[in-house]
């Protein structure tokens, strides 16, 4: 063959093989993105005409149903009869917004077979059941109201988990939306008036965005020192009106502008239940950058908690960013600084502690059921990952004991429930504080006794705005739930 047949063969093999792989490309890689986009005419169809399973609650409350179109009984329409109460987690599937929640991530259970799909034949042929499956969450539909209306509409979120098997029994943001709204005839500008709404109605506070933990990192900070062996309860430091910061003009004064204890000495026990900045801040430098890192790490910080929906991860600094910044240090000792974390990750936490130390992988899907209701998949608990020691697990459990029987914790005291948390005010620039509890009852249950470990936040003070502090705010929620899920 000559050399200009020879070049002319090439070409045209090559053209043969860019054709073939932009057809594998477009095929495998590209086409779901192209089959799922909500501009896809054939989606709409596919939406509309396809019948979902249901989703009920752990006490069996339907969450979302399909209802059969009496028209055309082959076309559905997703109903979700408890409105804004389960909208983050649920999520919703629209014809011009695509899907979202556990809508979109357990879509493969939900979604009907019986279609002209290859999919959808080969099930036919193989002798599947063709018939949607449905789910039945770990949510308490009754501590579920319970937290939405403790949030009273302010903008915040709370997180429950069952400490021992990682189930999540409440999660709550707020302010929430009607997923009902984005499926009806008026979508369009319910869509675009939640997507405009300046309070962020669409944004998963518990997974989707971080804040500043402030005080309720204290825990971590303590984990870090307990852990190492660097202090003890009983490890006494010094306690001034402020602390100075080495090698700056700037210095750390507890939340109000006073001494921890009685100007002279305070351990680190009574630091913890009062949750003095002074005593945490030189802790911090202490302990150093570098453990405190580890520990956070340990606890699930710098990555993503895995979940039945993603959660964004939480942050901890790289100690080699502060490293020769001692200040730095004892501001991100204190949850400041570059410290974030969401709701689910501080409820994590909690219930890591209440749990000997272990973090279960938390859950929101329990079962997934057929149309007859048989119970076709479980969900089984799982270790995720070994935060601490139970030794340490045990100190900070009594010290957080202790704050809420005497420190800044009393308000989320349940008379007759042994009850262990930590506050936290994190301060925002150019707002007003961001308010926390963490923590879980009862201490030390019984074989078989019900526990939960909770995680609240609420921006900007909630309703005492400036003036609002973890305790004042935050506490007295925990004190309802420990009370509507314990008694």
């Amino acid at each position: 063959m000559n050399a200009p047949l020879r070049r002319t063969a090439w070409a045209i093999i090559f053209g043969f093989a860019v054709l073939v792989a932009a057809t594998v490309w477009i095929q495998a890689v590209a086409g779901p993105g192209y089959r799922d986009d909500p501009r896809n005419p054939r989606l709409v169809t596919w939406r509309v005409g396809r019948e979902r399973g249901a989703i009920v609650t752990a006490d069996a409350a339907v969450v979302a149903r399909s209802d059969p179109n009496p028209l055309d009984p082959q076309t559905f329409t997703r109903a979700y009869p408890q409105d804004a109460l389960n909208a983050h987690t649920v999520g919703y599937v629209s014809v011009l917004f695509g899907s979202r929640g556990l809508e979109r991530t357990r879509e493969a259970d939900l979604v009907s077979h019986r279609d002209s799909t290859i999919s959808g034949l080969l099930n036919a042929v193989l002798g599947g059941d063709p018939r949607p499956r449905g789910l039945r969450l770990t949510i308490d539909e009754g501590l579920q109201r319970t937290a939405a209306e403790a949030l009273n509409g302010e903008r915040g979120s709370i997180i429950a988990l069952d400490p021992t098997t990682g189930a999540v029994l409440a999660s709550v943001s707020t302010p929430g939306f009607d997923p009902n709204v984005l499926v009806g005839p008026d979508a369009g500008l319910a869509g675009q008036q939640l997507d405009e709404d300046p309070s962020q109605p669409l944004l998963h506070r518990t997974i989707g965005t971080t804040y500043p933990p402030g005080s309720s990192f204290k825990i971590i900070t303590a984990a870090a020192a307990l852990e190492t062996g660097i202090a003890g309860p009983s490890t006494v430091f010094d306690d001034p009106i402020e602390l100075e910061l080495p090698g700056t003009t700037a210095t750390i004064q507890n939340y109000d502008d006073d001494v921890c204890v009685d100007g002279s000495t305070v351990s680190l026990a009574e630091a913890f239940v009062r949750s003095c900045n002074t005593t945490f801040a030189a802790l911090g430098m202490l302990v150093g950058g570098e453990v405190l890192a580890e520990t956070a790490d340990a606890f699930g910080f710098n990555q993503e908690i895995p979940y039945d929906l993603p959660v964004l991860a939480s942050a901890f600094p790289d100690p080699t960013e502060f490293a020769d910044d001692p200040p730095a240090t004892a501001q991100n000792a204190l949850g400041q600084r570059d410290v974030r974390a969401t709701p689910m990750q501080m409820g994590v936490v909690a219930a890591a502690i209440a749990n000997g130390g272990n973090i279960m992988v938390p859950y929101v899907v329990a079962d997934v059921f057929t149309h007859e209701g048989r119970i076709e998949s479980t969900t089984e608990p799982e270790l995720w990952r070994r935060a601490e020691s139970p030794a340490t697990a045990a100190v900070l459990t009594d010290l957080m004991e202790q704050a809420v029987i005497s420190g800044t914790g009393r308000n989320a005291a349940v008379p007759g429930v042994r009850a262990a948390g930590k506050t936290g005010t994190a301060q925002v620039t150019g707002a007003a504080p961001d308010v926390w509890f963490v923590g879980f009852a009862p201490v030390d249950p019984e074989p078989g006794e019900r526990q939960i470990a909770v995680a609240i936040v609420l921006e900007d003070g909630g309703p005492a705005g400036e003036t609002a502090s973890g305790g004042s705010i935050a506490a007295p929620i925990a004190a309802t739930l420990f009370e509507a899920y314990l008694k």
